[in-house]
């Protein structure tokens, strides 16, 4: 082989190679979106079953609802990032549906056609401490860059175990998460308050708001209303964190 020839070798190798390692920065860039999302769901001995199961398939039909995925098209970048975690007491979380990117009806409908397959999760006590600071950890396992990151809670009851949940709370906010709450409150007998609590302890953030559910049949709406005001940036008229 002529030296000319060895040269012209040596500088298309190179060249590929630097070609290799461009490729490779860029299959491990992290992805652009509108928003991280994390779904909370309080999967504790509280919930009913019949209470799960509304609540899970409340979830399944929100996150493939069309006004869903019109609020999640209408951002610059046009898709979000989404998880569902299930928690219960100290230390009971478990990530039901890991990261995944939601950009379109047909994402959004694989997420919710795999939620539904998810078998049931049954845990003890309430700790929303525990779940704030597990979920706020979690955002770092995404591989995504957003200009929020939200962690959405649903939940029967107040933290009762586990560390102070204003303290966890206000961990969770220094870091720039937005909290925001869905109490569940079919028998206000139960909890009486719940919201308020959610809107004093629970929730913080830049908009941060409180959405009550009172009714079975007002269930799928409130998280579908939920997740779109979460997604659009826009909270109104709800009970919001005085922030």
């Amino acid at each position: 082989m002529s030296y000319v020839v060895g040269v012209r070798v040596l500088v298309t190798s190179l060249i590929l190679l630097v070609a290799d390692a461009f490729a490779s920065v860029r299959a491990h860039a992290q992805a652009q979106v509108d928003l991280e999302l994390v779904l909370a769901v309080d999967a504790s001995g509280s919930m009913s079953g019949e209470e799960q199961k509304f609540q899970r398939a409340g979830y399944v039909a929100a996150i493939a609802h069309p006004d869903v995925i019109r609020a999640i098209r209408s951002g610059p970048n046009r898709r979000i990032a989404l998880a569902y975690i299930e928690w219960a007491g100290s230390g009971r979380q478990a990530i039901t549906m890991p990261w995944q990117i939601i950009s379109d009806a047909a994402s959004a409908q694989a997420f919710a056609e795999q939620l539904k397959k998810k078998d049931a999760v049954h845990m003890r006590l309430t700790s929303i401490s525990s779940m704030l600071a597990f979920s706020s950890k979690y955002f770092m396992q995404n591989n995504v860059r957003s200009p929020r990151k939200v962690i959405d809670v649903s939940g029967d009851g107040p933290n009762n175990d586990g560390v102070n949940i204003v303290g966890a709370r206000d961990d969770v906010l220094a870091q720039g998460i937005v909290i925001n709450g869905l109490p569940i409150m079919l028998d206000p007998t139960i909890e009486p308050g719940l919201d308020v609590y959610y809107k004093h302890c629970v929730i913080g953030g830049p908009g941060a708001f409180v959405l009550p559910v009172l009714r079975k049949v007002d269930w799928t709406s409130a998280i579908r209303n939920k997740m779109i005001l979460e997604i659009a940036g826009r909270p109104a008229r709800l009970m919001k964190a005085q922030w």
